[in-house]
């Protein structure tokens, strides 16, 4: 696992093709407007569903501004909350170009795949920069708090809807809902929104006005 640290990810390499294309379409790098948040992509590796590198060399996370501005918001409510944690950004910006790649390599009929991955051709929040997926880590280390599964599962014990029957069926722990709703609350309190089948992911803006406020990033 290739963890990007608050200083090492703010400055001091020289951006790739990718980055490249990330920054002259506007958008912020996370770790310049939070310094001490950390940064693992794990489309940057094979720790992901797809068990494919589709970032390549990029190791930084980029938002739109408005939305790395929200997300300073949930970082100032986290160390309210508790100075010892950060974030750890494990997706945020997703360029279309690569949503085609992951649509294309999943071994599904079209019907079924997006369950799995949004339709580039509609387009997802991760596509215009307004989707962020993260946890809570510790500040010094960035080794991230349990919160029962790993990012990238697929099944209901990631399901924040479902964190009752999982709790009363032993899959996860009072500890891993509590740790869970931590994040949410901080995430909330900034104006994200979850969604039912993920803990890790956030949204900024509904589809329909991440359309009228931003471009898809190709």
């Amino acid at each position: 696992m290739a963890v990007d640290g608050p200083e090492e990810g703010a400055a001091g390499h020289l951006p790739g093709e990718l980055e490249q294309r990330l920054i002259a379409a506007g958008l912020a790098n996370v770790q310049e407007v939070i310094p001490d948040v950390w940064v693992d992509l794990k489309y940057s590796s094979t720790d992901n569903f797809f068990g494919m590198d589709v970032y390549g060399e990029l190791q930084t996370a980029y938002l739109q501004p408005e939305v790395a501005g929200m997300l300073k918001v949930a970082h100032e409510l986290l160390q309210q909350r508790d100075p010892t944690l950060t974030f750890l950004v494990y997706d945020a910006v997703r360029p279309r170009s690569v949503q085609w790649i992951l649509w294309d390599s999943l071994d599904k009929p079209d019907s079924i795949k997006p369950l799995y991955v949004a339709d580039p051709r509609r387009g997802s929040l991760h596509n215009y920069g307004v989707a962020v997926d993260l946890t809570l880590a510790s500040k010094g280390s960035g080794v991230p708090l349990d919160m029962g599964t790993h990012y990238d599962f697929f099944g209901y014990p990631a399901y924040p809807d479902r964190e009752d029957q999982m709790l009363r069926e032993g899959k996860i722990t009072q500890t891993h809902i509590q740790n869970r709703q931590l994040l949410r609350e901080v995430m909330n309190g900034a104006g994200f929104k979850g969604i039912g089948s993920e803990w890790w992911h956030f949204d900024a803006f509904s589809r329909k006005v991440a359309a009228e406020k931003f471009d898809i990033v190709e």
